[in-house]
């Protein structure tokens, strides 16, 4: 049996699903455009550094989900989909995901720090049966704007993957290949844990950690996915 592990933002979608999400939101005037793009300029740095605050990050991630009704929320998510996520999504990550969706003794799970409200379609999409995400926290149906248990972020990943395979009686071992598909260096536990590490449109740190280990490197941003290394 084969474990595929697939990341989600910049990885199976050229872009984040998070950011766009927020844009979204933007657009249709439920946030304030100044106050949101600084602070997730600021977030985005913090990322891309490796120094992330995840819990700052979450309660200006879910606060948007509290201050509207789940109804709502649920109205501009299928928007959301169809006119910012489709586009998102290239012919090479789908043939990707197809090919190991194809296979009869495999496991597959989307792995993403963006939560589960925005994921969950996303994951749906693409056909792909798991999805471990930082989940938002729920009161009588609506969202509290807090987030529940470990956030899948870094080493919260690696945790949520192994908790994950526990619930279901399964252990690194009962796999013959493990594989994990990302774009970032904060996904190091993760991509550091599988027997098949792949960086994917990886970000610079991640390219040079990739390449030092002769990991594979591919690009899904092009209409052909081509392999940079093997």
């Amino acid at each position: 049996m084969r474990l595929l592990l697939f990341d989600l933002d910049n990885t199976l979608l050229d872009g984040d699903s998070d950011f766009a999400w927020a844009e979204f939101l933007i657009q249709k005037g439920a946030l304030d455009r100044q106050t949101q793009t600084e602070k997730n300029r600021r977030f985005f740095a913090d990322y891309e550094a490796g120094t992330l605050d995840i819990n700052a990050f979450l309660a200006f991630q879910l606060a948007p989900l509290a201050a509207h009704p789940r109804a709502t929320l649920e109205t501009w998510r299928a928007e959301y989909m169809a006119e910012v996520i489709r586009p998102m999504i290239t012919p090479a990550a789908r043939a990707l995901v197809n090919r190991y969706l194809a296979e009869k003794d495999s496991l597959t799970a989307l792995v993403t720090a963006t939560n589960s409200f925005v994921t969950a379609p996303i994951a749906r999409e693409f056909g792909i049966p798991h999805l471990i995400a930082t989940i938002p926290e729920c009161s009588n149906g609506e969202f509290t704007g807090k987030g529940k248990g470990i956030p899948s972020f870094r080493a919260g990943k690696l945790l949520r993957v192994e908790d994950w395979l526990e619930a279901q009686a399964l252990h690194w071992g009962n796999f013959t290949e493990s594989r994990f598909y990302s774009d970032s260096h904060n996904d190091l536990p993760l991509l550091e844990k599988v027997s098949h590490p792949v960086a994917v449109n990886p970000d610079t740190r991640l390219f040079q950690i990739a390449k030092a280990k002769k990991w594979e490197i591919l690009q899904l941003r092009r209409n052909k996915m081509e392999s940079a290394s093997s």
